[in-house]
């Protein structure tokens, strides 16, 4: 694997600064993580030599590198609470009303305080997740990326449950005045995530405040890949405690869910003992609080879960975008390019049909054909110099050439056009204008059927990449299980070691350090 330096000449000074602050974090908190960030650069060279990237973006920004617990739902189900329970520290305010309209960011600091940051904090590091979200506003809502701290902000907390981790507290679903720009963030979270915890209120387990959480969260995840990582959590169950009806409250709950096309999933019913209220039946409240910690304990073993579960992610992104450049960007490229060349082809025959046919009419109408000679006005001066042979041949190939640059570039409009309404937005439109750009350039012939950059070492490149991404796989195995059940090597105690020998003792490791924000 060629070491990070190497790729400077493909990389501009911020990307390549950035990449290297990011292995420099990494190399503390997984090893393996460090070889994938280079695999990772080896795929940005691939993908700018295509023209898919510039030298400004990179495969690596768009991972998120640090496990992300997302919690989302209404407003005044509790979220904020049980963030705050799970930190042990006083952090989001509470309440049963909206007490916070943006996405809440929250990471690990040193500082024994609460600090923060505006929402620029996030869209301009691409360590932490949401970065450059101000595109993905602007798309949803125009104009709006510019007022990204009144959706976003940041907040660093001293809790260790924090460290190597990264939550996001999400504002609620019933909101209308940000309402576009709030879903679209909202897709971007649940996307980037490896854990998504939906919390709703078992006050109301059916009520219309639900809908939106339901269409949006429920609806529109029963179909992915990652359906496994979404929780559904019933909180503040011990309000049904005056009816000792909880089983009816959660059936009906599930009922909901169902509606929507859910008929499987992970739910839970959880409630804040403290903040809850008083049951005062002892053998109720022993009930309702055997079950709510039974079920928090899945909950944070979950979360606990998603450091491991990350790293596996990341290392199959890159797997899965290796083999995505060779199997579905080429082919588009390759789509583009053939499109490309009838359309210059169509239009060149027509374009220079109609200035023969023109040139000819012009032509006979003023006599200038005797028999099957041309006789043009001062024609047998000019042919009679030199100069003048040469002369005219430049002048009609200067024509011909402008015709047909101009045709090029009137045909790669028409062909982008076609192109890109088969793609998605998310898939980066800006990447293959770019790559399209480089392939339609005047230098390049229309003849050359393989696309820019796709030669045959980029294509080992991608395939070896993909392979890498299994040698990671395996490297993760050995740390993370042990498949051959084999049992740890056992080292010779000091008093059984040779004499004369210098005996070493294992120093603990320090603890990782946390993300510097």
């Amino acid at each position: 694997m060629p070491e990070g330096k190497n790729y400077s000449m493909s990389e501009s000074n911020s990307t390549y600064n950035r990449i290297e602050n990011l292995e420099q974090h990494l190399e503390e908190e997984n090893p393996v993580l460090v070889d994938v960030v280079r695999s990772f650069r080896e795929l940005d060279l691939v993908s700018r030599q295509t023209g898919l990237f510039s030298k400004e973006q990179s495969h690596a920004f768009s991972v998120p590198w640090w496990p992300l617990i997302s919690v989302l739902g209404v407003y005044s189900s509790g979220k904020s609470t049980f963030i705050n329970r799970y930190l042990d520290y006083n952090l989001q305010d509470t309440g049963n009303q909206a007490v916070d309209n943006k996405f809440t960011v929250v990471c690990f600091s040193d500082e024994n305080r609460v600090r923060q940051l505006p929402g620029l904090a996030l869209d301009a590091d691409p360590r932490f997740p949401l970065y450059k979200i101000t595109e993905a506003i602007d798309e949803a809502t125009p104009g709006e990326g510019r007022r990204v701290d009144a959706y976003l902000q940041l907040k660093t907390c001293p809790s260790e449950k924090l460290r190597g981790k990264i939550i996001i507290d999400s504002p609620g679903f019933d909101a209308d005045a940000q309402r576009t720009a709030t879903l679209k963030i909202t897709s971007h979270i649940i996307d980037l995530s490896d854990l998504v915890l939906v919390f709703f209120d078992a006050r109301h387990p059916e009520s219309g405040s639900m809908s939106d959480t339901l269409e949006t969260l429920v609806k529109g995840t029963i179909h992915r890949n990652d359906s496994n990582k979404f929780l559904y959590i019933l909180n503040q169950i011990d309000m049904t405690a005056r009816e000792d009806n909880p089983e009816q409250v959660f059936a009906a709950w599930q009922r909901a869910l169902a509606q929507k096309g859910m008929t499987a999933g992970r739910c839970f019913t959880i409630y804040d003992p403290e903040a809850g209220m008083p049951i005062a039946d002892e053998g109720l409240r022993d009930r309702f609080l055997r079950k709510r910690d039974e079920d928090v304990a899945r909950i944070n073993e979950r979360i606990e879960e998603v450091r491991v579960a990350r790293a596996y992610r990341i290392v199959g992104m890159l797997g899965q975008r290796a083999s995505a450049l060779e199997a579905d960007a080429l082919p588009r490229i390759q789509a583009f390019l053939e499109n490309w060349r009838r359309r210059v082809c169509w239009l060149n025959s027509i374009f220079f049909g109609l200035f023969l046919a023109c040139f000819l009419a012009v032509t006979l109408w003023a006599g200038y054909w005797k028999g099957f000679s041309l006789r043009l006005p001062h024609m047998s001066t000019v042919m009679a110099n030199p100069w003048g042979k040469w002369a005219l041949a430049a002048l009609l190939a200067a024509l011909v050439v402008y015709i047909h640059l101009r045709v090029r570039r009137l045909a790669g409009k028409q062909a982008m056009r076609k192109i890109l309404a088969g793609i998605h937005e998310r898939e980066g439109h800006e990447n293959y204008i770019r790559a399209f750009t480089k392939n339609t350039c005047w230098w390049r012939s229309i003849f050359r059927r393989k696309p820019a950059g796709w030669g045959r070492r980029n294509m080992a490149r991608l395939r070896n990449l993909a392979s890498d991404a299994n040698g990671y796989v395996q490297k993760l195995n050995d740390v993370y299980a042990n498949p051959a059940g084999k049992a740890p090597e056992k080292t010779e105690p000091p008093e059984m070691a040779n004499e004369g020998s210098a005996v070493c003792a294992e120093v603990p490791g320090e603890p990782v350090k946390p993300v510097d924000s």
